[in-house]
């Protein structure tokens, strides 16, 4: 028992119990976002009878929602008025209240005003739990930070879907999955009510609502940044959108890789992502930001290329197999460095504004990126293949853009 205790010691890093706390809360959130993920369209088109455009309809003007929920958010999170607390106990509520509206839904407009509650409720949720974790970190400590929090993101979306897929296999019951999911938001509420008072750093000035933003806009480092991150969130989208589809149509030639196979490959890209996320955060630790992002580029690279391979060649689950282990570590070593870079770039009473464009480039992404994917796929074989080359050169300016970065950051830290 002393040899499992000090293992943990040293493999668990040593961070504020208000992170754990908010790490425990998130991935409660997430087991029940977990449930809804992959099944709510299916319920939705197979017995409500809305058309997949509908579905896709309702669920990107969601994402829209969630744009301004994000906008929003922000601002409330650095507002005096406001702050981090009541934003969060807000992004609960009005995410409870979606479930409830998508738990009667039995028409298109309830199923829109649904997924526009749910993208707003969530769209209010990052930019306020991403300044907790920032506020009550050192600056040494919020890469490992946010790799606990992304970590238990990852958990409780694995554990919701295994979870959803066995109630619906036994019961086929899809409507309880909202019932469930609403039920993890209040939880939720109530842990960040009763564990987590208010962080944001007292003496912010009292301002308008646009007035943090003009200054978040106008700075030179965040926008450049901001560039990398809408690239690199295109890039996870075609991991859960774009890729699945390639490897079912083209991978090895034209016979394809089988729905089953499949599921088991991305099962092991979790599992993979689940055990590096703490590791690679702490080796990560001894590089400059811009560096760790240089190194998650070059691993995106080396994927997309073994995709390509997977396509083109022999021994497609080989070479799948292997594209998704390294665009799992690709995966965790950008998304904890990504929101501590912001962190430390963002003036402390701007930090919501800050991190809420650093959420917004994830929105961005996630809206561009799989319809590109999609369109190619769409082509022909020679464009679907070509795609995965085409995603690899755009590496080789990521990585010039990130060298800037670097020299513009190191020269700021001096001055």
């Amino acid at each position: 028992m002393a040899l499992v205790q000090r293992w943990l010691k040293g493999w668990l890093p040593n961070l504020d119990p208000r992170v754990w706390i908010l790490a425990a809360g998130r991935l409660l959130s997430q087991v029940g976002i977990g449930f809804t993920l992959f099944y709510a369209p299916i319920f939705f088109t197979e017995q409500v009878g809305l058309t997949a455009t509908q579905v896709g309809l309702g669920i990107g003007l969601g994402s829209v929602a969630g744009i301004a929920g994000r906008f929003l958010g922000g601002s409330m999170a650095d507002s005096p008025t406001a702050g981090r607390r009541p934003t969060l106990l807000a992004s609960a509520l009005v995410s409870a209240a979606a479930d409830g509206v998508l738990l009667l839904a039995n028409d298109f407009w309830i199923f829109l005003a649904g997924n526009l509650l749910m993208g707003f409720g969530v769209g209010l949720y990052w930019p306020a739990a991403e300044s907790v974790a920032a506020d009550i970190t050192t600056p040494e400590q919020r890469n490992e930070a946010y790799a606990l929090v992304r970590l238990a993101d990852t958990l409780g979306l694995g554990i919701g879907v295994i979870a959803g897929g066995a109630l619906i296999s036994l019961t086929g019951a899809y409507r309880a999955l909202f019932a469930i999911d609403g039920v993890t938001f209040l939880l939720f509420f109530a842990i960040i009510y009763v564990a987590i008072a208010e962080t944001r750093p007292a003496g912010n000035p009292p301002r308008s609502l646009f007035q943090g933003w003009g200054h978040a806009l106008k700075d030179t480092t965040l926008m450049v940044y901001a560039v990398v991150n809408v690239l690199f969130t295109g890039y996870l989208a075609q991991i859960q959108s774009t890729l699945p589809l390639y490897l079912n149509r083209f991978g090895g030639g034209q016979q394809g890789v089988s729905e089953g196979t499949l599921s088991l490959l991305f099962t092991g890209h979790v599992v993979l992502a689940a055990i590096a996320q703490l590791p690679l955060a702490r080796a990560l630790n001894r590089f400059r930001p811009a560096q760790g992002l240089m190194v998650s580029a070059l691993l995106w690279g080396i994927g997309f290329g073994l995709v390509w391979q997977s396509g083109t060649g022999d021994f497609p689950l080989v070479w799948g197999g292997l594209a998704l282990g390294v665009m799992a570590l690709a995966m965790v070593a950008y998304t904890p460095i990504g929101s501590a870079l912001v962190a430390a770039i963002a003036p402390e009473t701007l930090r919501g504004v800050y991190l809420s464009v650093n959420s917004m480039c994830w929105a961005v992404g996630y809206l561009i990126g799989p319809p590109l994917g999609g369109w190619a796929l769409d082509q022909g074989d020679a464009t679907a293949h070509g795609f995965w080359l085409e995603l690899m050169v755009t590496v080789v300016p990521a990585l010039a853009v990130l060298m800037w970065l670097d020299r513009r950051l190191r020269r700021l830290a001096r001055s």
